[in-house]
Formats: C-alpha cells, sequence, structure tokens
C-alpha cells in the first residue's frame, strides 16, 4: 500500500524502492544504490510473503549499503548477485566480506566515500543493535547517511533509540529529508536493538525528517506464522503513521508495499 500523502514519481525526482524487509534502492544524485540486499525467495528457515524483487528494480547497482551482518541483512547469495559492486560497511564486516569474494569497503565513521561517476556521496553512522551478537560473523552495526545535490537521506539499519541521534541533521548538512527506519521484524516481538513503530517515529522527531519510509515489517515470517496474532504482519504500516501524527506530525509517511517506488519529497 502506498501511503496517499505519497506525491506521485516523475523522471527528475529522487526515487526510492522498498523490495522488502529492508531492502531498499534509492536513486539519487545519478546513483542507483541498494541496501541491505534481501533479494531471493526466501531467507534460510525464513519465509517471504509474496514474490522475490524483479531484477529490474535492483540490478546492477552503483553502490550497496550493509549496516550489519545478521543473516536477514547480510544474505551472501543476495549480495553475489549484485557483484562487483562495492558494499559500502564498516571496516571489521569489509574484511569478511572480502574474504568470500565480495567487493567489501570499510569506511571509518567520518568518511565520506564519493560514488564514482555520480554525485551521491556516502558515509557511515552510529546504530546500536548488539542485543544479539553471532559468534561466526563480526558484530559490528552501521547506519548510513546518503547526500546528493538537494537531498539527504539516513538509513537506519537495525537500530534502537541513542543518544546523538539529534545530531544527523548536522552531519547531513543542515536536515534529513528522508528517514529510511525499521519498525519491526519478522515476528510480533522484537529483541533489544530494534524499534516499534513508536520509537521509530521518535527517531523521526529526534533528527526531524521531513519524511519517513518504515522498513524491517511486512515481509518475512517464521515457520510457527500460524502460532502469531491474526494480522500482525499487516499492522506496522497503519501503527507507524499513527505514531508519526502524534510526535512527529511534520514528518510525512511514506508506507510503501512491496516492490512499490516513490518519489522522494524534495525542497
Amino acid at each position: 500500500m502506498l501511503d496517499e500523502m505519497v506525491p506521485p514519481a516523475d523522471a527528475d525526482s529522487p526515487l526510492i524502492s522498498w523490495l522488502g524487509h529492508s531492502t531498499v534502492v534509492l536513486e539519487a544524485g545519478g546513483a542507483r544504490i541498494l541496501t541491505d540486499p534481501l533479494l531471493l525467495r526466501h531467507n534460510g528457515p525464513l519465509r517471504r510473503r509474496g514474490s522475490r524483487p524483479s531484477s529490474i528494480l535492483w540490478e546492477e547497482p552503483d553502490a550497496v549499503l550493509l549496516s550489519h551482518l545478521h543473516h536477514d541483512h547480510a544474505e551472501l547469495r543476495s549480495l553475489r548477485l549484485v557483484a562487483p559492486a562495492p558494499v559500502l560497511t564498516a571496516p571489521a564486516n569489509a574484511v569478511w566480506l572480502r574474504a568470500r569474494g565480495l567487493n567489501g569497503t570499510g569506511l571509518e565513521p567520518e568518511q565520506a566515500h564519493d560514488v564514482p561517476g555520480t554525485k551521491a556521496q556516502v558515509r557511515l553512522v552510529r546504530a546500536e543493535h548488539g542485543h544479539r551478537p553471532m559468534p561466526h560473523r563480526p558484530n559490528a552495526v552501521n547506519g548510513h547517511l546518503v547526500t546528493a545535490p538537494g537531498l539527504s537521506v539516513w538509513l537506519a539499519g537495525d537500530t534502537s533509540l541513542y543518544d546523538g541521534m539529534e545530531r544527523l541533521p548536522e552531519l547531513a548538512g543542515g536536515r534529513i529529508d528522508l528517514a529510511v527506519v525499521p519498525i519491526g521484524g519478522w515476528g510480533p516481538r522484537l529483541s533489544g536493538g530494534h524499534m516499534d513503530p513508536e520509537q521509530a517515529a521518535q527517531a523521526c522527531a529526534r533528527v526531524g525528517a521531513r519524511a519517513a519510509v518504515p522498513v524491517h515489517w511486512g515481509t518475512l515470517r517464521a515457520p510457527v506464522v500460524g502460532r502469531f496474532p491474526r494480522g500482525w504482519m499487516d499492522a506496522g504500516g497503519p501503527d507507524f503513521v499513527r505514531a508519526l501524527e502524534r510526535v512527529a506530525p511534520d514528518c510525512r509517511p511514506m508506507v510503501l508495499g512491496l516492490g512499490e517506488q516513490a518519489g522522494i519529497p524534495v525542497l
């Protein structure tokens, strides 16, 4: 579903597409940027709702943004589908990716990466997501900040609320035009290091986002889904819209359906 407040896309505007879970395609500044690619039918034991994303939306990205190495964000088969695109992530994660034949590109906290041949720039920003460390993969986590002429986009990755979110507009050069924020998971209960719709709306308020796309909801389910409350997969988006109305009324909700694309409102 596409929230009625989202303006229609046009050829000259930056675009965002939601491919499910935390996978989005951002087209801005002449760059096609893919995040946390989950491009196949299923993710291990987790079942995907609906069909796999069309390759027309995600093929040949200029850069891939990776927030962390949990299996529902760093799925190696999907990452190999978009090789040799550089995978911009924390240095420890980049080393792990290179050992597996991928173009892992580690960025230091203050380092800005110019996406070659485009006007887009990427830097890592803080994320808090250490609740379930993995013994077999590095556990570095980050969000991303993407800037292009007239546009700034915060892609939060998996995170909880943290002190210092308010500094993100300063890092972006004055404002956050679009926040891409997680609002759920692959079950109705969330472990630490995540945000529910209310907390995600609070994050949007803290950074003063002008618009927000909710992700990390409505896509993956465990095989035991029959034991979960009826309708839980559809609740996140409407709950997020209501939460924004309460705590961040100046932030425009952009609730996308799986595979749906919209223009990003900019000044």
